[in-house]
């Protein structure tokens, strides 16, 4: 299991320490030096019901100097796929990419639902 974070994300700290405590190894991966590729931000995009904009830091300082909010919506996917997998700053962190599933951004009740099935 693979984790994309930033060193200096709250929500990514929060993260790796609630997988940490429940015992959960991981690989741990730094998203602005090695963003995800291209198929696993497809294979994150088919976890997240196909909606593009999960996948981006909206909040993100490259997302408005890109003027993203007006571009995604009508960007191609592979576009945007290949947008996301060249920027790791653009990329929703943190990205958790696990055998079955996928999860971005950090809500502990969901985090808990997805690692109890």
């Amino acid at each position: 299991m693979k984790v994309y974070t930033y060193k200096n994300c709250d929500s990514c700290k929060k993260a790796t320490k609630w997988l940490s405590e429940q015992d959960i190894a991981f690989e741990q991966v730094a998203i602005r030096d090695t963003p995800p590729s291209v198929a696993e931000l497809r294979q994150m995009l088919g976890y997240q019901a196909g909606d593009l904009r999960k996948l981006f830091n909206t909040a993100g300082g490259d997302y408005r100097e890109l003027k993203m909010k007006d571009k995604l919506p009508t960007m191609a996917t592979d576009d945007a796929l290949e947008l996301l997998a060249s920027r790791g700053n653009l990329v929703k962190r943190p990205f958790l990419l696990a055998d079955g599933f996928g999860l971005v951004g950090f809500k502990q009740a969901d985090w808990a639902l997805a690692f109890s099935r």
